[in-house]
This record gives C-alpha cells, sequence and structure tokens, in this order.
C-alpha cells in the first residue's frame, strides 16, 4: 500500500460557495478584468487545440497511480444486465466515433504534446461538416465519387463498395451485398479518413452516410430538376449536412445529456466554451468528456441473424471480430489476400473483401420501435468508469501500459496538463462530488482514494464517476453534460456554414416520424435497406 497522495496544487481548497463571483470562468469576477479578457488567449487559430479553462493548474499524477486507477477500472462482468444502459442503444457508441473522427484528427506526437499542448494541431476542421465523408469535395478527391458509366464524366454521388457472397447460419448463402465501403485492388477503404475503416461498427456507420447522401442527392434532383451536377451535389451535402448537424445536436448529444439542454444553452448563451470568431477543440472535451464513449462499449454485439448470441447463430459479434472484418485494423487485404500465409491474421485468416454476412442490422443498434421479428436492441453499456475487459489488452501494445485504454486517456489528460474535475466543477459553479462518495464507489473508487485522487481527480474519470453517481451510469452529470453540449453547439454556431449560422430558424426538410425533429433512425429509414441479411 504506497501512502495516498493529494495532488492539491489541482483544486482550491475551499473551493468557492456556488453562486458567488468566484465562482465565474476562470474564477474572475463579472466585471472585465486582464483575466477575463485574456481568457481567449491561445485560441484564435481554428486549427488549434485550447483549453476552456486556461487558467486552472494542472493535475500532476505520476503514472504508477494512474496505472492502479486504471487496473481498477475493469468491468467485473461485462455481459451482465446491470451493466447496461437501455435509454442509449448500441449504435449512438459507433455514431459516435463517426463524430469523433469528423472533428478531431491529432497527428502530434505525445512528447510534443507535452512541451506545449496548445501547439498540437487539429488536422481536422474543428465543424460538424462531415469533411470525413466528403474529402475535399470532387474537384480534389474524385476518386471518392461515381462516374456516370456512359460519359466518363464525375457524378454528384459518392462510391459504394460491396460485400462478397457468403454462408449464413443455416448452410445457405447471404447474396452478395452493396454494403461495404469502397476499397481499393488492397482492400483499403477509399474514403475521408482512413479511421473510419478500423471497426466494422464506425465502417458500417460511415456506409450509411456515404448512402445517405446519395440517397438526399436522388431526393434534390426529383424536386428541383435542372439543376447541375455541381449545384445539385452542393446542395444535397448542404441538406445531408445540416440534418446530421440536427442529429448529433439533439438525437446524439441530448440524447446523452439531457432533454432541451442543447437548447437551453442555446437560448442562454454559452458560458465556457468561448472564441473570438473561429471554433478551436478544447482538450477538456477531446481528452475528457467526449472520451466517455469508450465507456460505453460492449465486448459482444448481436449483430445480424447470422452473428448474435444464442442458438443457430454461427457466433456473437465480439469486439475482435468486428476489428478483424476492416482493413485498417483487420484483415481485409483485397488481391493481396491470395498471397498471405493461411495461418495470418487470426482469428478470421486473410479476406479479399467484407464477406456478405457480416452486413449489420440497423434493428440490432436502434430503436425502430417495437420489437420487429423479436429482434431486440443492443444496448449501450453504462457511463460510468468501467471499461470491458478487451479494451484493458488493446493488441499489438508492447506493455501493459500501453495496452490498458483507461490509463492511456488517464496519462493523455496529464499531459495535456488537464486540470481535476474538481477544480472544473468549481469554475462552473457546480458543487463537486464529495470525496467520500467517490472513494466509496467501487475497486476504482478505493484505486482513486489510496493515492489522494478521490480529493483531485482526473478529469476523465471524475465525469465517468459523476455519470455513474449522478445519473446512475444512464447520463452524463453536470460538469460533463456542460462541457459535451456547448462544445458541440459552439462547433455547429461557429461554422459560417452550419444551419445556426445560415438559416437558425431552420427545421429538418427530409421525411422523418416526428415533424419537430430528426433522429439516426429517420436518416436510416430514409435510406432504407435497414436489414439486408435478411
Amino acid at each position: 500500500m504506497t501512502a495516498p497522495q493529494d495532488f492539491r496544487n489541482a483544486v482550491p481548497q475551499n473551493p468557492p460557495r456556488r453562486g458567488s463571483l468566484e465562482c465565474h470562468h476562470g474564477h474572475s469576477p463579472r466585471q472585465p478584468s486582464p483575466a477575463a479578457l485574456n481568457a481567449l488567449n491561445g485560441h484564435g487559430d481554428p486549427g488549434k487545440f485550447g483549453r476552456m479553462f486556461p487558467f486552472l493548474p494542472p493535475l500532476v499524477v505520476p503514472d504508477e497511480a494512474l496505472l492502479d486507477l486504471a487496473r481498477a477500472m475493469k468491468d467485473p462482468d461485462p455481459g451482465g444486465a446491470a451493466g447496461n444502459n437501455p435509454e442509449v442503444p448500441a449504435g449512438f457508441t459507433y455514431l459516435g466515433q463517426f463524430i469523433d473522427h469528423d472533428i478531431t484528427l491529432d497527428l502530434t506526437p505525445q512528447e510534443v504534446q507535452r512541451e506545449d499542448p496548445l501547439a498540437t494541431v487539429n488536422f481536422r476542421t474543428p465543424a460538424l461538416d462531415l469533411d470525413a465523408l466528403y474529402g475535399p469535395g470532387p474537384a480534389l478527391a474524385p476518386y471518392l465519387y461515381q462516374r456516370d458509366p456512359a460519359t466518363g464524366a464525375m457524378t454528384p454521388k459518392l462510391l459504394v463498395g460491396r460485400a462478397t457472397a457468403s454462408p449464413d447460419e443455416a448452410g445457405g448463402l447471404v447474396p452478395d451485398l452493396p454494403n461495404d465501403l469502397p476499397r481499393s485492388s488492397a482492400g483499403r477503404a477509399i474514403i475521408g479518413d482512413e479511421r473510419n475503416d478500423e471497426n466494422l461498427l464506425v465502417a458500417q456507420t460511415h456506409l450509411a452516410f456515404i448512402r445517405f447522401h446519395n440517397a438526399v442527392v436522388d431526393w434534390v434532383a426529383e424536386r428541383t430538376p435542372g439543376l447541375s451536377a455541381a449545384e445539385l451535389f452542393d446542395e444535397a451535402r448542404r441538406l445531408a449536412t445540416w440534418h446530421y448537424q440536427w442529429i448529433v445536436l439533439f438525437d446524439f448529444v441530448e440524447r446523452l445529456t439531457e432533454p432541451g439542454l442543447v437548447r437551453r444553452i442555446r437560448r442562454e448563451g454559452r458560458r465556457f466554451y468561448r472564441f473570438r470568431s473561429r471554433p478551436y477543440m478544447p482538450v477538456e472535451f477531446s481528452a475528457a468528456a467526449y472520451r466517455l464513449g469508450h465507456s460505453m462499449v460492449r465486448e459482444g454485439y448481436n449483430h445480424n441473424r447470422v452473428f448474435r448470441f444464442g442458438p443457430g447463430a454461427l457466433a456473437p459479434a465480439t469486439l475482435g471480430l468486428l476489428f478483424a472484418f476492416t482493413a485498417k485494423s483487420g484483415a481485409i487485404l483485397g488481391n493481396l489476400a491470395a498471397g498471405a500465409p493461411a495461418g495470418a491474421f487470426p482469428p478470421v485468416g486473410p479476406q479479399a473483401s467484407l464477406p456478405s454476412n457480416w452486413v449489420i442490422d440497423w434493428r440490432r443498434y436502434f430503436d425502430f420501435g417495437g420489437n420487429p421479428d423479436g429482434v431486440t436492441v443492443n444496448p449501450s453499456r453504462r457511463i460510468d468508469p468501467m471499461l470491458v475487459p478487451a479494451l484493458h489488452t488493446l493488441p499489438g501494445a508492447p506493455s501493459e501500459k500501453m495496452g490498458n485504454l483507461a490509463f492511456l486517456n488517464l496519462r493523455r489528460g496529464v499531459l495535456l496538463g488537464l486540470p481535476s474535475g474538481q477544480a472544473v466543477a468549481a469554475a462552473m459553479g457546480v458543487a463537486p462530488l464529495d470525496p467520500q462518495d467517490i472513494a466509496d464507489a467501487g475497486p476504482d473508487g478505493a484505486a482513486a482514494a489510496e493515492h489522494g485522487l478521490h480529493r483531485t481527480t482526473p478529469l476523465w474519470y471524475y465525469i465517468l464517476k459523476e455519470a455513474e453517481l449522478l445519473r446512475e451510469g444512464r447520463r452524463l452529470g453536470p460538469v460533463g453534460a456542460t462541457i459535451l453540449a456547448e462544445t458541440f453547439l459552439g462547433l455547429v454556431h461557429g461554422d459560417h456554414r452550419s444551419f445556426l449560422w445560415m438559416r437558425s430558424n431552420w427545421t429538418p426538410e427530409l421525411p422523418r416520424a416526428d415533424p419537430d425533429t430528426f433522429t439516426m433512425t429517420d436518416l436510416l429509414n430514409f435510406v432504407g435497406d435497414i436489414n439486408p441479411v435478411g
């Protein structure tokens, strides 16, 4: 047992009472002051990461303490129903990953981040603009787009790939299906961001957005005949992007926080995520709050009628298999598969293409209402500090530390100089969690207390613990919800091509179940082909 350490430099020992002047951003009073006026320093370049709370001191924690805490963050019953979150279907876990790849891409080496976190470059535009889908557009990335077979001219539609016929669970055959990402002869996904081929669920989510854009092209062409190909592409992209932004704000964010929160912040104004003219990517969001998705991951899924739990199925869709049926992380090699050794790429062996029996059944990942054909929706796991065992032993890692995703997240927060959760709560005017409540809640709480981290707590872990203690793991608590909602709202509002900027009273136009909103199930229904395998 090591002696508890109190990292007291990370939070005031007597945090300001709620409602006091000191509770405002940066602990500054309401009237102008140098601290308040300088709060946006370092945020002027939209290509950089920045801080919501630039004047809060960083939390410094040694690796040994972080590793002890990370080890305790392993779900002891990853398949147990008690760890399920019935309010958030599992599809939102991978929609969240798709969104993440749309707004962030950090190629900065960790040693550079340690020297100057604010020099970390975001190589993705910090906007919900679907640039991971469209790339730089047809003129600069023609390889992403379909061509007219009669003329060879570019069309406004994105390429779609095919999944190859493969056996089903009853000895029959699932035929070829147009339900994969487009791929090169070497199997690589021909998409705007290769990270969307790192597991099959985010790959199928990316494909859903490809097909959504293509369906919108048809919808616009039918209602506005006579448009040129360029005009048709621009209008379809606008509509697809605005409906996507609506989904993110009102179906995704408000599902993970609380209904009406985005609208309330929009009405009252963002208090903490502020920028001069163009959005930056706050590290409190990218390295802490938005990593909530890691706690939502399941070890296995009911994927379609072939790969699911229960009698008659071939196998459940485990994380290992979902990573295997990709090119970036797995075994899809295109023409190279023929020359690969037979024992390579376990557990599935070399694959020339995606087998059609692995195409997704969307009814198992989003709630379409009712219980069609006896199909039940995979719930996500609760938003809490417990990560499934597979995320504690990442494949190919050179050491225990580097293979433990919980440790990597905690360490990244330290390298980026994130403040403690208690410091952020105090800056927001939110009553921080009681240290004893943290310490008493599970083996992770005991591990945190052993190192004094129940009093000054790493921000990522604090946000997960807040969700567990205050919201039963069903949604985020006040600190996490505020960071998430303000950031996403700011990213949309700061994009001069977004619906909030160009037409603030806009509402969805495409067919939908509820005239007042547009959801991910509306998008999938608009595309059709909900269950291609049958």
